[in-house]
């Protein structure tokens, strides 16, 4: 039996309109709970930010969007229906993978399209390699879906059964490299399908192959783009729940929670201002900062960050993909200088931390390729990330780098890269730019100056990882977000707000 809050929970606070702050609050308005979301910034979107200027439209957040079913069913929360909030476009083309040698891959959301684009790159032999791993990953997904990732977990003991010992037979706790090795011979598809590690924030020389499932979310099942951009999906989130009757306070910080006899019984904002509650949903980074007598992780191992330069550029950079992922020759050294212990398990004097990338590998978006509402006429949007170390030595992070200074010589690095590789003139067509460091993020309120939160380690996956109802802390305060099960991602933190929410409503249309 998953554990819930107890006692009345008729008043709900929701502190944070992010994506999992939304998520939770149109379940439990749906459940019958009386709403109200709090909400520092002026709009909703948490990490999914906007800059809007001079025509172009900058999504500085999330930049790959997957999964829309769970955007449906939040919506289907209160009645709503996905299509008539946002209009959802497939990618024909899901990234287009650009080699340090010069060859390129499409990969396609059509499993036939892709294996010709495979066939013709790499040969019949790893066509027929990747037509297995698809249908591998596809179910290796149903697989872990309902028992260890969208699902509240209080105790490791809450994965025994027959689907773990399937898991265990089928390699899941093998690395993730081996894993993919397994399957193919060609360096560059074994790449494309262990990159992904990086999102949760572990070198796949370390994350078990069960984390090969992040690949099923974009490569396996497609990558959609939302009309109007990634933040148009926060704003329908939001829109959704006004009009079911969610209260929102923008432009308010919380400044603690009132408690008494272990329970909160008060949202007390900055201005002083007091908001009743019978449960809280917090949603925050680091959420032991706001809640009485929750503990933090012990230690806490936080993924990568990323430099992130965001422009709007007078210029057409025809013949570009929507997502672009450019793979420097360098590998098994970027995890080492990226990740702690990088591909020495153990850490050690041989591990070189806290280092900028060498030989960058980037994920290249340029979103107005697909929806010209993004950029004036000539224009493009074109968003560029790349990881870099955390502020967490811990972490493999490097605390020491001054951002303030780097970041403009980092800014310029960065677009001497994607002038080589391919985007020929963009550095003197900017119009319109933004740039985040770890700095940024830290100021943002992220956790060791990543948006990408606590790595999936396996200490800090599934069970292990802070339970949306944490046995320390007020027995009425519930957690969401990307720090806590199941973990970082549109869809996880969109899963995340619907678990924390049946910890104060119980199952609702399971």
């Amino acid at each position: 039996m998953v554990r819930r809050v107890p006692g009345r929970t008729d008043r709900v606070v929701v502190v944070g309109a992010g994506l999992a702050g939304l998520a939770a609050a149109l379940r439990l308005r749906g459940a019958g709970r009386e709403v109200t979301v709090v909400e520092r910034g002026d709009r909703p979107g948490g990490r999914a930010g906007r800059v809007e200027r001079a025509g172009y439209a900058l999504d500085t957040g999330p930049s790959v969007f997957t999964a829309p079913e769970v955007l449906a069913d939040t919506l289907a929360a209160v009645g709503e229906k996905l299509e008539d909030r946002l209009t959802m476009i497939p990618l024909e083309t899901s990234y287009r993978a650009q080699f340090a040698d010069g060859s390129q891959l499409d990969v396609h959301a059509d499993p036939d399209a892709f294996a010709a684009e495979v066939a013709a790159l790499c040969g019949p032999g790893e066509a027929a390699a990747l037509r297995r791993y698809l249908a591998d990953l596809a179910e290796l997904y149903r697989l872990q879906l309902t028992t260890f990732i969208d699902r509240n977990l209080d105790s490791p003991l809450d994965l025994l059964g027959p689907e773990l010992v399937t898991l265990a037979r089928r390699g899941g706790f093998d690395r993730l490299s081996r894993h993919v090795g397994r399957y193919f011979g060609d360096d560059r598809l074994r790449r494309l399908f262990s990159f992904q590690a990086l999102y949760a924030g572990v070198s796949p020389f370390r994350a078990i192959a069960a984390y090969a499932v992040i690949a099923q979310l974009d490569i396996g099942a497609g990558v959609w783009h939302p009309a109007g951009g990634i933040a148009a999906v926060p704003r329908a989130l939001a829109d959704a729940a006004a009009h079911a009757g969610v209260e929102f306070r923008y432009g308010q910080a919380v400044a603690e929670l009132s408690a008494a006899g272990g329970r909160v019984d008060g949202v007390v904002l900055a201005d002083g201002d007091r908001l009743p509650a019978d449960a809280v949903v917090v949603t925050t980074d680091a959420p032991h900062t706001l809640v009485p007598g929750l503990r933090g992780p012990r230690r806490p191992v936080y993924s990568p960050s990323c430099v992130a330069l965001h422009l709007g550029v007078r210029t057409e950079l025809a013949g570009q993909a929507h997502h672009t992922i450019s793979f420097g020759a360098a590998w098994e050294q970027v995890f080492d200088e990226l990740t702690p212990g990088g591909r020495l398990l153990g850490g050690g004097p041989g591990a070189r931390r806290g280092k900028i990338m060498s030989d960058p590998s980037l994920l290249i978006s340029m979103p107005s390729v697909t929806d010209r509402s993004l950029a004036p006429e000539g224009g493009q949007v074109l968003s560029v990330v790349a990881p870099t170390p955390n502020l967490d030595p811990r972490s493999g992070g490097n605390p020491h780098l001054d951002w303030d200074v780097l970041g403009p010589r980092y800014r310029e690095e960065l677009l001497g890269t994607l002038e080589t590789r391919g985007f020929t003139g963009v550095t003197d067509a900017i119009e319109v730019e933004h740039m985040d460091t770890p700095l940024t993020w830290a100021a943002q309120g992220m956790a060791a100056g990543t948006p990408f939160a606590l790595a999936h380690t396996f200490g800090q996956t599934g069970p292990f990882r802070t339970p949306t109802l944490p046995r320390r802390g007020p027995e009425n305060v519930v957690l969401a977000g990307s720090s806590v099960q199941p973990g970082v991602g549109v869809p996880m933190v969109l899963m995340s707000g619907r678990l924390a929410a049946e910890r104060i409503t119980g199952p609702v249309g399971r």
